[in-house]
């Protein structure tokens, strides 16, 4: 009796150990097993975001070629007229309440202004009605839909959004999307003003920097950080508002003496000197790669300060990366114009001067500027080497989506006529 009930113990405690070596394999292979998918999907995602990256890179490559190669043909777009708009660069400092605010008035606006021609026109329609049938498309403009008051767009200088020159392109290379942006690069602030190696003019210089820090709330800390950012790179190259073209002179080898002339103690014969010219852009090609190392922190920069559905704001976004060192007075926004008559004073004023007349019509040269605003013509005069009134320093940026993957390019060129050189390219 004793001895059958051992047994059945033997035999279930074996029963039990086989059970649990059991669940345990089955526990480790569908771990080998998972382990294993996951390795397979993973290695399946890197071929084919290699694939698609390959791909992306190759449609940019040639967009790239063919961007370079037909920008001399592109005509720079006229400035527009907008005495009836706000000025773009009200709305940067906004928050979002105080945005969706401003659009709804600016609506309310243009709905009444609407009615009130169609009224004194004879028109019929009632804008309110959802049933009318003839409110369908309606634009005041070609600024929006006054009956969509998030479909206002503030224009910018030459019509899109600030700071484009033109709508942003979009059409596809096989499989790959490509999309092409054109910015105006004299419409924002040149970082190498703040690396100017100028004692005459340090105290304004750091002025104009402060003033531009201040509107888009970086803190004390980041900008002595910052300050201590740019003496680094001002060590390496002082940074110049007028750069000159380099003049290397090199003496040709003197031609081989005859066997009678080694023989004789003469002067040696002096070669012809030859002088070689590189263009000033290579200084701006240099400030370019100098301003996007890992001497200049962009990320404080670059920071947000507002985003939303239809904005996103950061100081990064106003501030010239790539060399420039003038502003154009009819496409700087406000904040980016009174750091640039810091150098003269009065900068508030003449700022708000500029953007009242450059809606009505915009300033064809600086001597106008300086007669429009005689009062403050020598605050004017100060800051003539900071501006200008007709961009030429400009950034094409191509982004192409394949699959998962996606590439960039950022071509900074300057353009004269139509002679365009190209100052840097860079790719991510």
């Amino acid at each position: 009796m004793i001895s059958n009930s051992q047994n059945n113990r033997n035999r279930r405690s074996r029963s039990g150990i086989v059970l649990l070596i059991t669940l345990v394999l089955l526990v480790v292979l569908s771990a080998m097993g998972y382990a294993l998918t996951a390795h397979v999907a993973a290695q399946r995602h890197r071929e084919r975001y290699m694939i698609d990256y390959a791909s992306a890179r190759y449609a940019g490559d040639s967009v790239i070629r063919y961007a370079i190669a037909t920008l001399g043909d592109i005509n720079i777009p006229p400035l527009i007229i907008r005495a009836d708009e706000p000025d773009f660069s009200d709305t940067f400092a906004m928050t979002e309440v105080q945005y969706q605010e401003f659009l709804e008035k600016w609506s309310a606006e243009k709905a009444f202004e609407t009615r009130y021609d169609a009224n004194r026109t004879g028109g019929v329609n009632d804008f309110n009605d959802a049933n009318e049938v003839n409110n369908v498309g309606l634009y005041v403009r070609g600024i929006a839909d006054i009956n969509s008051p998030n479909s206002l767009t503030v224009r910018g200088p030459y019509g899109p959004v600030w700071p484009f020159i033109t709508e942003p392109v979009e059409f596809e290379i096989g499989l790959a999307k490509v999309r092409i942006e054109i910015e105006d690069e004299n419409a924002k602030y040149p970082l190498g003003w703040a690396m100017v190696d100028d004692e005459g003019i340090r105290r304004e210089i750091w002025a104009a920097f402060e003033t531009f820090c201040e509107w888009m709330d970086v803190n004390e800390t980041d900008i002595r950080s910052m300050s201590e950012q740019f003496q680094r790179v001002s060590k390496i190259k002082s940074f110049q508002l007028d750069f000159k073209p380099i003049e290397i002179k090199k003496e040709a080898p003197q031609p081989p003496r005859s066997r009678r002339q080694r023989g004789r103690r003469s002067r040696p014969v002096p070669g012809t000197v030859t002088t070689t010219s590189i263009p000033a852009t290579v200084h701006t090609t240099d400030f370019a790669r100098l301003f996007h190392s890992s001497l200049i922190d962009a990320e404080v920069l670059a920071r947000p300060t507002i985003v939303s559905e239809s904005r996103k704001e950061s100081a990064l976004k106003y501030i010239g990366m790539w060399g420039s060192s003038r502003v154009n007075i009819n496409t700087a926004p406000r904040q980016v114009l009174e750091a640039a008559f810091t150098f003269g004073g009065d900068y508030r004023e003449i700022a708000e001067e500029i953007i009242k007349r450059r809606q009505e019509k915009p300033f064809e040269s600086i001597e106008e500027l300086r007669k429009s605003l005689f009062k403050y013509s020598a605050s004017i005069e100060k800051c003539q080497p900071y501006i200008t009134t007709v961009s030429s320093f400009f950034t094409i940026r191509i982004t192409v989506t394949s699959g998962v993957a996606k590439a960039s390019t950022i071509i900074a060129l300057t353009k004269d006529g139509k002679e365009v050189q190209t100052v840097a390219i860079m790719s991510g």
